[in-house]
């Protein structure tokens, strides 16, 4: 390194040791000053934003969750400014760079005589630690080694993801040890069979202009997670990315409490992730922007096949088992949708060929966005998978022969179209792309921090860092008393008794 370079740092470790000293000076006089006063100074209970006591079930209650931390029983906010060590690289290199403070809070609720306040996650009533670069980090970069695993079913983004954490990694902290994990946690519990990839910024240059993963996602395998341990221990991983829904996750929260139990000191930061936009409490996950553009190309699609002749019904039926965000939203970005039927509002088949009758009179055509979690009542499987999980009736063929068995009489007819996994297939857009990268980059910021059993999500579009165990916690449902609902009926002008709001 250049003369120059080395006095840079030089002077930055200064600034940073001076800073740590003086922070412990203060603390002596505040300490000194109460005795002489007569105060008892006792280290006082850590606080939510708002003065009330945190509950620990709080998402701010990260103590239990930081590796200097996670063995007590005590819970609150860690005092990063103390436990956290080393430098951050980042700041030698770039001396004006803009850190947070480590105890920076997103408030969770932020609207005042809020109409929906009984409705808010209680989770959230004492904010969030955000997620992201602090000048004091927990990791020593030197000593990490870094895995990234993308788990479950495809997302647009994927690759974006493990891309942005591989260059943050790299260029920010140094870290040349990175693996991705292929086949998600079965290549973690079975590295032989599933041998992983040395991640580099020169293999990763160009993945996020494909869809898919490099890493190729996997379901399961998080049945044994002392063997998971046993193979990163092996490898010398104590920085681990769980790129997944809800349930890898849940996943990830088991193998952080075995680590726990162990006493290996290992990171695992989860980036969540869900076509369906369904993990709780984040204002939305990544790919989804990108599977809505896809769907919404779609609904024009129909809309062209129901224009294109008398009496023609478009029917789209679009992903979303549990939550019906993606026809929600694809029909909000269409406006071209007279009726947007989700797995949250409960219909009658009825009303649906009323509206449709309706609609046909008004101006002789109509287009329909169907989540395929909706109306369930009609196609009921009574079966399940080998995971567990329901198995869903097909509601768009059921719906398609209603409908043209019910305008077979008057002439009219229905155009299906099922995308199916195209829009989970795409290519990343290049807002959600800004997205990943933002996500990614504030992942690795927050290992580095120490923190464990945790994953980073935006709140009111602030990445935050939250508990894993929360976010497994529950799926997010659309409200029907949300504003995004209600704009919805109103944009497709749906009768009452097709809006859930009856």
């Amino acid at each position: 390194r250049s003369s120059q370079a080395a006095t840079a740092e030089v002077m930055a470790r200064c600034i940073f040791h001076s800073a740590q000293w003086w922070r412990h000076q203060a603390g002596f006089a505040a300490l000194a000053a109460g005795t002489a006063c007569g105060v008892a100074m006792r280290p006082s209970k850590l606080t939510a934003a708002d003065g009330n006591k945190l509950d620990e079930r709080s998402a701010a209650n990260l103590k239990p969750f930081h590796l200097s931390s996670w063995q007590e029983a005590q819970g609150g906010l860690v005092k990063e400014r103390q436990v956290n060590k080393y430098l951050n690289p980042i700041a030698i290199g770039f001396p004006d760079f803009n850190f947070l403070n480590p105890d920076e809070l997103v408030m969770g609720h932020i609207i005042l005589n809020d109409s929906k306040q009984a409705s808010r996650p209680k989770e959230l009533a004492a904010g969030c630690v955000r997620g992201n670069a602090c000048r004091e980090i927990y990791f020593n970069p030197d000593e990490v080694r870094a895995a990234i695993v993308t788990c479950g079913g495809l997302c647009p983004g994927l690759n974006s993801i493990i891309r942005e954490i591989t260059n943050c990694l790299w260029h920010q902290y140094g870290v040349k040890a990175i693996l991705g994990m292929q086949y998600g946690y079965n290549g973690c519990k079975d590295p032989d069979q599933f041998p992983p990839i040395q991640l580099t910024v020169e293999n990763v240059r160009d993945i996020h202009m494909k869809g898919g993963s490099i890493l190729k996602a996997g379901r399961g395998g998080m049945e044994d997670p002392e063997r998971i341990l046993d193979q990163l221990q092996k490898q010398g991983i104590n920085m681990l990315f769980t790129v997944g829904g809800d349930g890898t996750q849940a996943a990830a929260s088991k193998l952080f409490q075995a680590a726990k139990k162990r006493g290996m000191p290992l990171s695992i930061v989860g980036v969540p992730k869900s076509i369906d936009n369904d993990i709780v409490f984040f204002d939305k996950t990544f790919g989804f922007d990108s599977a809505v553009a896809a769907a919404s190309e779609v609904i024009r699609n129909g809309w062209v096949e129901a224009t294109s002749c008398s009496k023609g019904v478009g029917i789209v039926k679009l992903m979303g088992r549990d939550a019906g965000f993606v026809a929600m939203h694809a029909a909000l970005a269409s406006t071209i949708v007279d009726l947007v039927m989700i797995p949250e509002v409960d219909v009658e088949m009825a009303e649906v060929l009323k509206h449709v009758d309706s609609t046909l009179a008004r101006k002789d055509f109509m287009v329909i966005a169907v989540a395929e979690g909706a109306g369930q009542k009609f196609v009921a499987t009574g079966k399940t998978d080998a995971t567990g999980h329901t198995v869903y009736g097909d509601i768009g063929t059921y719906l398609k022969d209603s409908v043209n068995s019910h305008l077979k009489v008057s002439g009219g007819r229905c155009f299906y179209i099922d995308p199916s996994y195209i829009i989970r297939s795409v290519v990343i857009r290049p807002n959600d792309h800004i997205y990943c990268s933002r996500l990614a980059r504030d992942a690795v910021h927050t290992a580095m921090r120490g923190y464990t059993g945790v994953c980073v999500g935006p709140i009111h579009n602030i990445i935050v860092v939250m508990p894993s165990n929360l976010i497994a916690s529950r799926k997010k449902r659309i409200s029907i008393h949300s504003s995004a609902w209600q704009s919805c009926v109103q944009s497709c002008n749906m009768p009452k008794s097709l809006s859930g709001l009856h």
